[in-house]
């Protein structure tokens, strides 16, 4: 048994203790149709064939059409897919609780300050004390702290477009435990070295921190796991929400967009409007110049 084979064994055995202990009824699998969700399936099946565990995807309106037809395509052979939408619509939810810049991390302290004023959270943001584990808030949008920044801005996005569908569902089912495919090696605010965390009533199971990109390649390969074509044929890294202000690769997904399915590269443009005018503006993430100027064709999309 070589290292990959024995981390799939352990991983294997983690997923039957945990399933056995509270119960494959009270489980649902977070799926996004992306990579990591897929390999997090495909484990599961090993470790528990026949399994009725649910892979519930929500289609937020901003998904990659590509990422909607395979999740669509899995649904009509596994009735194990269930689809969610979330209550209000993505341009809406946008204005009414902000839209989002930068990061999660920013937008949550832009949006307390544009609530409670200069509160001594969003002081230690700006004014970070030394040694503290993240970072402040860049020079250049500090200005998003005065009067000066009018956009509303906030991290709720995600919670409304996806958190809350999953929430609904979990309460409406009854499986309080969700299972989510992220891996070890990814950063960030997502990450934790715990597979195991109370949330919501439930369980947060993370079966495969243990394991990192590299594992997961090999896992692909040797079981021949089925990927949506933005990763096999475009050659997609990541996928998600179209356009998310949050991608620190912007410009080159979006110029990666326009050669796979310039429609969504346009439905973009229209929904991110206020947040890319932004990031042109300060030449941050986005080169100043649009898609018009570049001598792209544009139209307006309905996202209401």
């Amino acid at each position: 048994m070589n290292d990959n084979e024995f981390l799939l064994f352990d991983r294997i055995q983690k997923i039957k203790s945990v399933v056995e202990k509270y119960g494959q009824e009270s489980f649902y699998i977070s799926f996004s149709g992306g990579r990591d969700s897929t390999v997090l399936s495909a484990v599961v099946d090993l470790a528990l064939p026949s399994n009725t565990i649910p892979r519930v995807y929500c289609d937020t309106g901003i998904e990659y059409r590509q990422m909607r037809e395979h999740v669509n395509t899995l649904q009509e052979k596994d009735n194990r897919i269930v689809i969610l939408k979330p209550e209000i619509p993505v341009k809406r939810t946008l204005e009414q609780f902000g839209y989002p810049f930068k990061s999660k991390e920013h937008s949550m302290y832009v949006d307390i300050y544009q609530r409670n004023g200069m509160t001594a959270t969003a002081e230690r943001y700006l004014n970070p004390e030394e040694g503290r584990k993240t970072f402040g808030c860049p020079d250049l949008l500090r200005y998003q702290f005065t009067d000066e920044y009018k956009l509303k801005t906030s991290a709720k996005c995600c919670d409304k477009l996806k958190k809350e569908p999953m929430l609904k569902y979990s309460s409406e089912t009854g499986r309080k435990n969700v299972m989510v495919g992220l891996l070890g090696d990814e950063k960030g605010q997502r990450n934790s070295a715990r597979c195991i965390s109370k949330r919501h009533g439930g369980i947060h199971f993370k079966p495969l921190i243990a394991v990192n990109k590299e594992w997961e390649e090999w896992f692909i390969e040797e079981y021949n796991i089925e990927l949506c074509v933005l990763y096999t044929k475009y050659g997609m890294e990541r996928t998600g929400c179209v356009g998310c202000p949050y991608n620190i690769h912007l410009q080159r997904d979006l110029d990666m967009l326009s050669d796979i399915d310039n429609v969504s590269r346009m439905q973009a443009e229209e929904l991110w409007k206020p947040v890319y005018q932004e990031y042109r503006r300060l030449g941050y993430r986005l080169r100043k110049s649009t898609p018009k100027e570049e001598g792209r064709q544009m139209s307006i999309y309905d996202f209401m």
